[in-house]
């Protein structure tokens, strides 16, 4: 990873999990999820910040993007939407 993709990795998680603040929680225990996977070319800045149960292990409460991901964006919006959304909230340095 480049020093910017670092620095801007280290920005989306400090957002916390971002389906977590869609429904009004913050939970700032996370992991970086790579929305369109780990060796294409930008990936590393192609990417949301998801606590465990919404990255890996949630169910019907918290859909995970895997294995559940039409569930996770049915509920949560599609992840190009999230992703602009949490650049957004970089770029003004503001939080709903």
């Amino acid at each position: 990873m480049t020093k910017d993709e670092k620095s801007y990795q280290s920005k989306v998680a400090a957002l916390g999990c971002i389906a977590c603040r869609l429904d009004g929680i913050e939970n700032m225990q996370v992991s970086i999820h790579h929305c369109n996977g780990r060796v294409k070319s930008g990936c590393e800045m192609q990417v949301l910040a998801l606590c465990g149960q919404h990255h890996q292990t949630g169910g019907e409460q918290a859909p995970a993007i895997h294995p559940f991901k039409r569930r996770f964006e049915a509920k949560y919006g599609s992840q190009e939407y999230l992703m602009q959304l949490t650049a957004d909230w970089i770029n003004d340095g503001a939080l709903p």
